[in-house]
């Protein structure tokens, strides 16, 4: 590793994907920089001591600790609760994310297991493998209401593909006075979640993980969703109250949910739910595609680029360990959730 790096890619991956690749994928779009990958944890331990943009899944106290000259940590998760916030804080070092970059697969996912359920395409699958031709009757998603818990990225992609389906939608978020792509938008209150509950018949959970939100689809739901409705949760496993939502689908007191999450997870092989006719489970893999790295590539080269137009990445610039950009100013980076100050 020399000091003449401007992006250091650390070697922890994410769903299985190499970080290697998302390093050439820098390269490409930032051909007068030199990007860096380390893949071990020497290599690691040297890359941060020069090296103004480091990006990776996360970063610990100890690599913190080495990093001389850190301007920018870009995290490779949408998620940024694992990270030391205040020792990135106290060390001036700013930080982005990756949101938005999961959005278009998770929503054409989120498609895929409403329209499994309204098509009721998993007893068409049981029928096939018993190489049975026996008609059954399907549901249309025609005239149904689906309400969207989370408009942000993911959320605000999944109601534009609905558009095209003739669906009532209602959004659900923190500030509903800032309105929304659905037909309604009501906020968190026990009463107009309740209300929106029981006009529903496709429940998508696409919001983050907080303390409002842990445990917010719990028994009290089950019993207000209608029979008829279906749970999809591509957020976070807790915000379902697991066994509360086993108890739901044993009982049909609704006709199925589709998780791409779950709480635990891994689900342990002899969990209940893999077991369920009414449940479908896919592994966290709804943003797992091949577009997963280009477009987190496309948001930090740009950064890098405008980090570069400010001066930031100059050598000089970089000279004083005790120098931040929260100190400098910064310019305007995309996805940037630290500073907060």
């Amino acid at each position: 590793m020399t000091d003449d790096v401007d992006v250091g890619v650390l070697r922890k991956g994410t769903e299985g994907l190499s970080m290697a690749d998302y390093a050439e994928a820098l390269r490409e779009r930032l051909p007068d920089h030199n990007v860096a990958h380390a893949r071990t944890p020497a290599e690691e331990r040297e890359l941060v001591r020069h090296v103004p943009v480091v990006t990776g899944v996360g970063i610990d106290e100890a690599l913190l600790d080495r990093a001389e000259r850190l301007r920018l940590f870009a995290c490779a998760f949408s998620g940024v609760g694992h990270l030391p916030f205040d020792a990135l804080r106290e060390r001036g070092v700013a930080v982005t994310n990756a949101a938005g970059i999961h959005a278009p697969g998770i929503a054409e996912q989120v498609l895929g297991y409403v329209l499994s359920f309204a098509r009721r395409l998993d007893e068409a699958w049981r029928r096939q493998q018993r190489r049975e031709w026996r008609h059954y009757r399907a549901h249309e998603l025609t005239g149904s209401t689906v309400t969207v818990v989370g408009l942000g990225a993911i959320g605000t992609a999944v109601v534009r593909r609905l558009a095209g389906f003739d669906v009532e939608t209602i959004g659900v978020r923190y500030t509903p006075g800032k309105g929304g792509p659905t037909d309604e938008v009501v906020g968190f209150d026990p009463d107009a979640l309740h209300d929106a509950y029981a006009r529903t018949d496709y429940l998508v959970l696409a919001c983050p993980l907080t303390d409002e939100t842990r445990g917010l689809i719990d028994a009290a739901a089950f019993a207000t969703l209608p029979p008829e409705a279906v749970l999809v949760n591509v957020a976070r496993g807790p915000i379902v109250d697991t066994a509360a939502l086993v108890d739901a689908l044993r009982a049909e007191s609704i006709r199925g949910a589709a998780l791409d999450v779950t709480d635990p997870e891994p689900l342990p092989a002899d969990h209940q739910l893999w077991t369920l006719e009414n449940c479908l489970v896919t592994p966290h893999m709804g943003g797992h595609t091949p577009e997963h790295w280009p477009r987190l590539a496309d948001i930090v080269a740009r950064n890098v680029r405008e980090l570069d137009a400010s001066g930031l990445l100059a050598p000089s610039s970089r000279g004083d360990s005790q120098s931040s950009p929260l100190d400098d100013g910064l310019p305007d980076l995309e996805n940037l959730v630290l500073p907060s100050r």
